[in-house]
């Protein structure tokens, strides 16, 4: 069993029939001896989904949102998470990831940016993490590599992430 928020706590005591005020009480009674403590949970989820599944901040916040950490506490977890380390981390998931894909560049290219996107990075760390990846693995992909703009790339992700939507009938 993993430790568990406030929220979830919450949660489990409601779905059980316990009174909003009785928990109220149990769970405040918990933070006050330590049993309950979401920013040691928040900072511990870090790391670990962190280090054991390579996500990045993005995807590390909407974890802790959805097990009802408060935005600050989640921040300040994430405060740990540099932007340095997760490139580091995006290009070690690359380089392994690479050893066991094969295809055409273009379509490596586009499963391995695929792959981190859904990991939570952001545009512009994906796209130089694999440019670089495949520089380095063979001629045909460096020869590839060489004419991607990863900066160009990214700009462009951003701003199509950044329209604002359009509702269709």
């Amino acid at each position: 069993m993993r430790p568990r928020t406030r929220a979830e706590l919450a949660g489990a005591l409601a779905r059980r029939g316990i009174s909003e005020e009785v928990a109220e009480q149990v769970l405040d009674r918990y933070d006050e001896v330590g049993i309950v403590d979401d920013a040691a949970f928040a900072r511990a989820w870090v790391s670990s989904r962190h280090n054991g599944r390579g996500l990045a901040r993005r995807a590390l916040a909407n974890e802790l949102r959805q097990r009802g950490v408060d935005g600050e506490v989640a921040g300040a977890a994430l405060d740990g998470l540099d932007e340095e380390t997760e490139a580091q981390t995006a290009r070690a998931l690359v380089e392994r990831k690479l050893r066991s894909t094969r295809g055409e560049p273009d379509a490596v290219f586009r499963r391995l940016v695929g792959m981190l996107a859904r990991k939570g990075y952001p545009a512009g760390v994906a796209f130089r993490a694999v440019k670089d990846a495949l520089a380095a693995q063979s001629a045909e992909a460096a020869e590839f590599a060489e004419h991607i703009d990863a900066d160009a790339m990214a700009d462009a992700e951003h701003d199509l992430d950044s329209r604002p939507a359009r509702l269709t009938d």
